[in-house]
């Protein structure tokens, strides 16, 4: 049944296209627009749900729970701010503490980028259960799944969307386990996803190609078989990878930062940070939206590509998808396909680019690129000061390290770097960093391969002889480290 133009519920999706708009109401299961192919989202009638009239209500979470339930949701960096996420009655709910990473300070880093201390700060989404900032979209989508009564969860991923559902399906809030399906491109995954995902018991399927074909066939899969996608085109996804921006906020006691930084791969955060700001700022529970900055890696940067080469613009809705099908036809012609060693954002065609290019118009954003060699360098340098992160988290530490020397962002602007997950979820590349091996290109680039990089701790050799180790040890003190 097509989805309705007056659905009129509290809460309903919505496709985001202004020239189409057509509704769905909350618990018909589509992922795109039956009208126009547009994608979905959650939108609320803010006027009957009676939103916080303050940010500061939610302080007072950390204070109260008056039962079980009630404390498992408060406990969730993301449930605790449910008014503002308002699908889902409590008993639904599937949790598993995620979302209890904190804004840290980045003193020591900050100077390195060229910012003055006290000015950077890093959302640290490592610290999530399955080790990703995925889990935040999942705890959300998976309490879709269980309203609708969905038994079979599947997607395509380049390793933490898999680990994440897994995870939950795995734990599926205390009932019988889900059944997550899982399809991973030839080569396109870190052992520490893959083996978070199998470990989880997810059938994992290996199929030839990337992501991008991967995710065509899950979705076709998905349609034929009836499952439950949990991709990011799922707009319950993006619902749930808001509250980073209420953790950003509660961090930042209630004050918006100047700047927000954030790796783009499939670009659901950016696009759910960009939905975020929209509704607070409608809600007057913001006086003013920061910044975006979305970083590609160089060998995956169909948004850059499409943003600085193209001229793509949301321009209120109206923006040219002729002209995105025909670069992704160029693509095709010339077999040119993603390929970067930040692995998690190794995406081709991006299925939230409509949805990006909004939050950038909303946020007054910026698109860059940086290499490779450039995450590589910077994943070291963000691990010197005890902020450990993936490859993929790097590409924002770099871009802003590149934004900063533009003078796009002052060294005085308060900045917020998002880390998308830790750093054990890729430790193959970290190590072959620090030992000087393995593939150093700037993938795409044309950069000439480089033994060590400027931050590379390769471990020491020393024979079995106190007098040896000693010396090692006097000529790396502290005056002298390693």
């Amino acid at each position: 049944m097509w989805g309705s133009p007056i659905v009129t519920d509290p809460v309903l999706q919505q496709c985001v296209h202004p020239e189409c708009g057509r509704r769905y109401g909350l618990t018909e299961v589509v992922f795109r627009c039956r009208a126009c192919g547009g994608l979905l989202d959650v939108r609320y009638d803010w006027e009957k749900l009676k939103a916080p009239s303050s940010l500061s209500f939610f302080e007072r979470r950390w204070r109260r729970g008056s039962s079980s339930r009630e404390q498992a949701l408060d406990v969730s960096g993301v449930w605790r701010f449910r008014e503002l996420l308002p699908f889902a009655r409590p008993e639904h709910v599937i949790t598993l503490g995620e979302g209890q990473t904190l804004l840290q300070r980045a003193d020591g880093l900050a100077p390195h980028l060229g910012l003055s201390a006290g000015r950077l700060m890093l959302q640290y989404e490592g610290l999530n259960p399955s080790g990703s900032f995925k889990d935040n979209g999942m705890t959300a989508a998976f309490t879709v799944a269980r309203m609708l009564g969905r038994r079979r969860v599947a997607c395509a991923s380049t390793g933490n969307t898999g680990a994440s559902m897994a995870m939950y399906a795995a734990a599926a809030g205390g009932g019988p386990p889900m059944q997550a399906i899982v399809l991973i491109g030839s080569g396109k995954i870190a052992c520490g996803k893959l083996a978070q995902t199998l470990d989880y018991g997810a059938l994992t399927l290996q199929i030839e190609g990337d992501f991008d074909a991967c995710l065509r066939r899950v979705v076709e899969a998905a349609d034929r078989l009836n499952l439950y996608l949990m991709n990011s085109m799922n707009p319950f996804r993006l619902e749930g990878q808001k509250a980073i921006m209420y953790r950003v906020l509660e961090g930042c006691a209630w004050e918006p930062p100047d700047w927000i930084v954030v790796p783009g791969g499939n670009l659901g955060n950016c696009s759910a940070f960009g939905k975020a700001f929209e509704e607070l700022h409608t809600l007057g529970l913001v006086a003013r939206v920061p910044r975006l900055a979305v970083i590609n890696a160089a060998g995956a940067n169909a948004l850059y590509k499409l943003y600085h080469n193209r001229g793509i613009r949301w321009n209120g809705g109206h923006w040219r998808r002729d002209a995105v099908d025909a670069y992704y036809a160029e693509c095709d012609a010339t077999g040119r396909r993603a390929r970067t060693l930040a692995s998690a954002i190794e995406i081709g065609r991006p299925v939230n680019l409509s949805k990006a290019l909004r939050a950038l118009e909303l946020m007054n954003g910026v698109v860059r690129q940086v290499s490779d060699e450039e995450i590589l360098d910077h994943r070291a340098l963000v691990g010197r000061f005890g902020f450990g992160c993936e490859p993929a988290s790097a590409a924002a530490v770099a871009g802003l390290h590149q934004l900063v020397r533009e003078q796009i962002i002052g060294r005085d602007e308060r900045v917020v770097c998002v880390l998308t997950g830790h750093q054990l979820k890729d430790a193959e590349t970290i190590v072959g960093y620090h030992a000087g091996v393995g593939a150093r290109e700037s993938a795409g680039t044309g950069a000439t391969p480089r033994a060590a990089g400027p931050w590379s701790n390769a471990p020491r050799s020393v024979p079995d002889r106190l007098e040896d180790i000693i010396e090692v040890l006097e000529s790396a003190g502290p005056e002298n480290p390693a």
